[in-house]
């Protein structure tokens, strides 16, 4: 064989290798981000104590109303946003698993994040609260999707203050991309707050989050956690986000787990320990 065509064929066959390579890793991402956790401990939900609707207005949304003692009036609420290429029933399942104080009256709200086109995952279609456009996460960050969906966000806060649950008795929580919005949304926003989780994720455009801070809810209760061992969130940039946090007034507490890019059972009890205590503080 004439040594032009072998020298063809040898990259041709690296090029195959190397796609092979990138796809596998997009694969990989995808399912990292999209699966909040690999085991099953979740409880069945029950009935007893749970009523989920669905709520078309921001796209499917899920409400669960958790409301045991039969309270006439739901005077908490928690929004909590799935991650990249997941759904809004990704988290209800976990609301038994947080053992809450049974007289406390919350609606959880579960939105859905819009298809849009992820660029590291080759441009394919995926619920996605903001666009990734390279390999780190907190670099080429969309602002623009950003900025859309700290606007649903901010929405939906709206929306619960108009059925009566006072911005003081409201915390948003986010897993991955969602905490990032959440993250982004509570540190800008003008409606004081009982709380932030985050979960496994990053505070995005930390660069200018000082220049942006409202400094409206710097009193919140704030919790952090991560896996040690995640592999699409990196501990390091997890834990740099809660001490920017802290940097801008903040008290966090942050938490790690030895798992990866997920929760598990003893972070959702300690998740419910926490929003114990921080709703029935206020």
């Amino acid at each position: 064989m004439p040594s032009n065509s072998r020298n063809f064929s040898k990259q041709l066959a690296l090029r195959v290798i190397f796609i092979v390579i990138v796809l596998l890793a997009i694969l990989a991402l995808w399912r990292y981000e999209g699966a909040p956790s690999k085991s099953s401990n979740y409880a069945n939900t029950n009935n007893h104590l749970l009523n989920q609707t669905s709520d078309t207005m921001f796209n499917e949304s899920i409400e669960v109303i958790y409301n045991p003692a039969q309270h006439a009036n739901i005077d908490h609420a928690i929004i909590w946003l799935h991650g990249l290429g997941a759904t809004a029933n990704d988290f209800p399942p976990v609301i038994p698993e947080l053992r809450l104080n049974e007289q406390l009256a919350i609606r959880f709200v579960f939105p859905q994040a819009p298809n849009r086109p992820i660029t590291i995952n080759g441009g394919m279609s995926m619920p996605g609260w903001y666009d990734i456009k390279g390999m780190s996460i907190d670099q080429k960050e969309d602002l623009a999707g950003m900025t859309e969906s700290r606007h649903m966000l901010e929405a939906i806060i709206a929306q619960q203050i108009s059925l009566g649950v006072p911005s003081e008795n409201i915390i948003i929580a986010g897993f991955s991309q969602g905490g990032a919005v959440a993250y982004y949304t509570a540190v800008r926003s003008s409606q004081k707050l009982a709380g932030l989780l985050a979960l496994s994720t990053y505070m995005p455009f930390a660069q200018v989050a000082k220049q942006e801070h409202s400094g409206v809810n710097t009193s919140i209760a704030v919790l952090a956690s991560h896996g040690e061992h995640d592999q699409v969130v990196p501990l390091a940039l997890g834990q740099a986000s809660a001490e920017a946090l802290r940097e801008l007034g903040y008290s966090v507490t942050w938490q790690t787990y030895p798992m990866e890019h997920q929760v598990n059972l003893e972070q959702l009890r300690d998740i419910g320990s926490w929003i114990n205590t921080t709703l029935t503080a206020q």
